[in-house]
């Protein structure tokens, strides 16, 4: 089982979606896949569950106890002794998709998390916090069998996405191509390796939940929200992924590499290559290797476009958008053959991103 982050601090950039689109896809390829909504928003749960309004949902989580994290968590954040019980996922259109629900309640857990990593020195008692959600997740996922599990985390630099990152095996950065993308991903190359320091505390094995011994696994980047020309970004839109690109391999990398933050390079290289006319060679010097690493833009994972009319209609019906029928894109009254190629379109970039990253983990 493997547990993989989609973070960045910076918001609207399609995390909730992508989230959505890659679980799928990877339960579509035959992977029991588990998608967690760790956004105090809940956005994600909105976007799943078929409910019109706020007192249908809070019905929902009535009558299924046990469906989202902070109900997971209870025991820990209320000091009972009956110890964190593996989750009770929520079943979604796909069979092989689950959801683990949101909860407001998670910013009240933030707090406490928050408490726990800077006075847990002078109170063992509560050492065992930030580690409950790693807990939690691997212990659902292992007695579940889910084969991967999927977190859409809020756009914040709090302790509560510092313990879900930590809590990861591996990472991904969706972005979109503008200025505060590139803020974005300069401050990361500085919040994460802190982080990581940080919970050297928690890696404690002695500890009920400790933090996992290795830190997560940096995959590379999503470029999303641009608008199409000639099934590539537009100019505008390719600058700034270029300078994105250029940032990560500058100034993210280098940070992360020191730490042990970043999946086997010659994996990216070799997926990277599959689809240029660049020949793939593992004997490369690490001079000619970083060479086309620069060239290839290594680190950018999937180029995704905005998604446009086709989004309400996804969010309508609480599918991915590669799952739309003729019918369901006509309700949107847009162009239909147009909005079915983006369709396709859609569908093929997420089944090469969900193949692309099997290979890496």
């Amino acid at each position: 089982m493997k547990i993989i982050s989609l973070f960045n601090h910076k918001g609207g950039v399609s995390k909730t979606t992508t989230t959505f689109n890659l679980g799928w896809k990877l339960a579509e390829l035959g992977y029991k896949t588990l998608i967690v909504d760790a956004d105090p928003q809940c956005n994600l749960t909105s976007l799943v569950l078929d409910y019109d309004s706020i007192e249908d949902i809070g019905e929902f989580y009535r009558q299924n106890l046990g469906c989202d994290i902070v109900s997971g968590l209870s025991p820990v954040m209320t000091g009972s002794l009956s110890g964190i019980s593996s989750g009770k996922p929520t079943a979604t259109a796909n069979s092989n998709l689950f959801l683990y629900c949101g909860n407001l309640g998670l910013s009240n857990i933030e707090t406490q998390i928050s408490v726990a990593l800077t006075t847990s020195t002078a109170i063992p008692a509560i050492k065992n916090i930030p580690g409950s959600l790693n807990y939690l997740l691997r212990k659902t996922g292992k007695e579940l069998g889910f084969d991967f599990i999927l977190i859409d985390m809020s756009p914040s630099v709090g302790a509560l996405n510092q313990c879900l990152l930590m809590s990861s095996d591996y990472f991904i950065v969706p972005t979109s191509p503008d200025f505060f993308c590139v803020q974005a991903i300069e401050s990361l190359s500085k919040v994460i390796p802190e982080w990581n320091k940080q919970m050297d505390y928690f890696r404690d094995e002695t500890l009920d939940y400790p933090i996992p011994s290795d830190p997560p696994k940096f995959l590379g980047i999503l470029s999303q929200k641009y608008r199409p020309k000639n099934q590539t970004p537009s100019r505008s839109f390719q600058d700034w992924i270029d300078n994105i690109n250029h940032t990560v391999n500058e100034k993210l990398v280098p940070v992360l590499t020191k730490y042990n933050m970043i999946v086997d390079q010659k994996k990216l290289h070799s997926i990277k290559v599959e689809n240029t006319s660049i020949q793939s060679n593992h004997d490369l010097f690490q001079d000619e290797l970083n060479e086309q690493i620069n060239n290839l833009n290594l680190y950018n994972l999937s180029n995704i476009p905005d998604f446009n009319s086709l989004i309400a209609q996804s969010q309508k019906h609480n599918i991915p958008i590669f799952c739309l029928t003729e019918e369901q894109i006509e309700q949107s009254g847009v162009i239909l053959q147009t909005m079915e190629e983006s369709r396709d379109n859609f569908d093929s970039i997420f089944k090469k991103l969900a193949e692309d990253i099997l290979k890496l983990v």
